[in-house]
């Protein structure tokens, strides 16, 4: 059974964005979404000083806390690992939100317009899948995989950080890079086994 995962090459990582828009135009969010984040620290001290950005986004966990509260059902994980939330079934409790520890969920309590004009088209077509009043979350782009593509901000990264494939397979390339580098995960000590590795 497939087991789709992210390995994101630190050392590679410039904190360009190109992630976070990507993840934007793809999934039109509305204002103050972000599915994928970027954390900024800055390390050192003058005039030795340097950046180190973190991309977060949803860990797609395999013991996924967020999906052991719903009340509802409305957290599912596929059968590939990837976890989806039903916006028909979802009631806005927002227990995910309490119970996941990397705070990558959303709650919207509103879908308003980016510019004062009103919606663009764009956003008038991408919002129909939205509704106030219910989480949400990065998805891994399931219709992409669908049509053999690459999540928006893996294809989008340029330079070529973000990896994506099955981590059960040992001949991919996620895998085979988890054995020849050193590879950590955000808070192991959640139990929650996330499906998002990091390459120091």
């Amino acid at each position: 059974m497939a087991r789709l995962g992210m390995v994101i090459d630190l050392k590679r990582c410039i904190g360009c964005y190109s992630c976070v828009a990507a993840c934007k135009a793809e999934n039109g969010t509305p204002p103050g979404v972000f599915w994928g984040r970027v954390l900024e620290k800055e390390e050192g001290k003058f005039p030795a000083t340097k950046r180190t950005f973190l991309p977060v986004l949803c860990n797609h966990c395999q013991e996924p806390a967020c999906l052991r509260v719903c009340p509802t059902g409305a957290t599912s994980q596929r059968p590939d690992g990837i976890v989806l939330i039903d916006y028909k079934k979802c009631i806005g409790c927002r227990a995910c939100m309490a119970a996941c520890p990397y705070q990558t969920r959303y709650y919207l309590n509103s879908i308003q317009p980016y510019y004062p004009l009103g919606f663009t088209p764009f956003e008038e077509r991408k919002y129909q899948k939205f509704q106030r009043g219910v989480v949400t979350k990065c998805t891994f782009c399931p219709e992409r995989l669908d049509q053999g593509l690459e999540p928006a901000c893996v294809q989008t990264c340029i330079t070529g950080a973000r990896y994506f494939g099955d981590l059960a397979d040992p001949a991919s390339q996620v895998s085979r890079l988890l054995r020849e580098r050193y590879a950590f995960r955000l808070l192991p000590e959640a139990g929650t086994e996330p499906s998002v590795y990091y390459l120091a």
